[in-house]
């Protein structure tokens, strides 16, 4: 239904990039498109409600501007989509999130303001009560969105009808029955809607154009939803676990879904001809996951000849398969993320990442023979890592030598088994959400068994700078992609992280 007087919604993905990045977020980091925005936007509207999109991190706008924006377009709702680049990027933006709900609710107090993505569905209670909003979605939000936009097109509306929904009656917090997942995604939320979003804004990584002149445009999307994988530190099945439940799932046991290979191959059709998309991100918990899905994907990419450069996530044990990874080198996969974490085989098997050593060395050897670049994701601080076994990892990054490493603290992100755990046992957390983040001022990862969670994060300052610099690396850089690079590399490791380093 289209309400002729009015906008029904408006989607603000909110800013505070460089807060959550500090100063690699002005040129370094990307600038990555609001994909789950972008999907909410096309499931409303493809109901019969008119949206607009205000990416406020793209456009650089401070929050006035967004306020005004808003108030501008006069929607009957104001959906805050607190996504970040990756499900553990949700929690951060909570603090730009409370920002703009009381900037909102102070300039239009009869604005309705709905917040929904990772963080929210995970503590639904919590943030309702912390922040400014009306309602909470407790769940992955597309029915929760447009139930709510038809309850507030009555004149009496009936909130207690609409699923995943968290709202107050009165002193009393109220939360209604959860709406199952979206299976028909095909028909339903075929992609993200790329004509409400500023795609000459986005920009890649600035490892992800080694070798290349310039990073944009560049988009992302989906090819599936969901992680069949229980890594307990591991957040992004918290919008799904309602919906699971009200499915029939049985406990336990995760979602996957995927998009049909051609409605995949119809959104890539659309980046490359419409938006001159060439930088491409495959934003998939696990692409490289489903065989003969991800085979099909690639045999239509190679038919079209598409000039791509895609880097998407697998993991070490789903690329057993010469075929499959020549296949993906073909299709235009030219960098692959792998979830290493550690080298230690205690340390691995404590967070059910039982790799076995040489099973780490083989995959990264079958990619670079088929001439795939490797981001190798490490992590210290588990729960069983002391100092011995994070310098066993270090090292491990040191001996394989990726074309890029990203170093993470452990980190208890809501909606995980490992926050669950903490708050059971008590385990120091971050003061506030933006703690959450790996890059902030006031960065805090958990303790482990042996080690306080300053000194974590100590060691991962210092990996990273020992990596970056080392004389190994950096000749395999040139060797690679040319001296220009290796310059970059510099600017990259000169760009100093502050740091709080606040002891317990």
């Amino acid at each position: 239904m289209v309400y002729p007087q009015g906008l029904d919604l408006v989607l603000v993905n909110p800013g505070g990039r460089v807060r959550t990045y500090q100063s690699l977020g002005d040129t370094l980091a990307a600038v990555e498109p609001p994909v789950w925005a972008g999907m909410l936007a096309t499931y409303v509207r493809r109901q019969g409600f008119t949206v607009r999109l205000l990416d406020a991190n793209a456009e650089n706008l401070g929050v006035d501007e967004v306020v005004d924006r808003v108030r501008e377009m006069a929607p009957r709702l104001a959906a805050i989509v607190v996504y970040g680049h990756h499900p553990s990027a949700s929690t951060q933006v909570m603090p730009a999130t409370s920002t703009l709900c009381r900037a909102l609710k102070e300039k239009q107090p009869h604005l309705k303001i709905l917040l929904v993505g990772g963080h929210v569905a995970a503590l639904p209670e919590l943030t309702l009560r912390e922040e400014e909003a009306d309602f909470v979605c407790g769940g992955e939000g597309p029915v929760t969105l447009v139930e709510l936009l038809q309850a507030l097109s009555s004149p009496r509306p009936d909130f207690a009808k609409v699923h995943d929904l968290w709202f107050f009656n009165g002193p009393e917090v109220c939360a209604t029955a959860a709406a199952p997942l979206l299976l028909d995604l095909d028909d339903l939320m075929p992609g993200p809607a790329l004509d409400l979003l500023p795609m000459e804004r986005y920009r890649a990584h600035n490892w992800h154009c080694f070798g290349y002149r310039d990073r944009q445009p560049y988009a992302a999307f989906y090819t599936s939803l969901g992680c069949p994988f229980r890594c307990t530190f591991c957040c992004i099945q918290a919008p799904f676990k309602r919906g699971e439940a009200a499915g029939g799932y049985k406990a336990g046991v995760n979602s996957y879904r995927r998009w049909s290979p051609l409605t995949v191959l119809a959104q890539i059709d659309q980046l490359v001809n419409e938006y001159g998309v060439r930088h491409l991100k495959l934003a998939d918990e696990i692409f490289v996951l489903h065989r003969q899905h991800v085979k099909s994907i690639c045999d239509l990419l190679i038919q079209r000849s598409y000039d791509l450069n895609i880097w998407a996530y697998a993991r070490v044990d789903t690329l057993q398969d010469p075929s499959l990874v020549e296949k993906l080198r073909r299709a235009g996969v030219r960098w692959l993320a792998l979830g290493i974490e550690a080298a230690n085989a205690r340390v691995r098997d404590g967070v059910q990442k039982g790799y076995r050593q040489e099973d780490i060395f083989r995959t990264v050897n079958a990619l670079r023979a088929a001439d795939i670049n490797i981001i190798g994701n490490f992590i210290f601080g588990l729960p069983d890592d002391n100092l011995e076994t994070m310098q066993e990892t270090l090292q491990l990054a040191l001996d394989l030598n990726c074309e890029f490493a990203n170093f993470y603290c452990t980190m208890a992100y809501p909606g995980s088994r490992l926050y669950e755990e903490a708050r059971r046992q008590g385990w120091p957390l971050p003061a506030s959400w933006s703690g959450y983040s790996q890059l902030a001022v006031d960065t805090l990862p958990l303790p482990t068994r042996f080690l306080s969670g300053p000194e974590v994060l100590r060691f991962r300052d210092q990996a990273f700078q020992i990596y970056f610099n080392a004389p190994a690396y950096l000749e395999m850089i040139s060797c690679r992609f040319g001296p220009e690079t290796v310059e970059q590399i510099k600017e990259m490791t000169a760009n100093k992280i502050v740091r709080q380093y606040a002891e317990d």
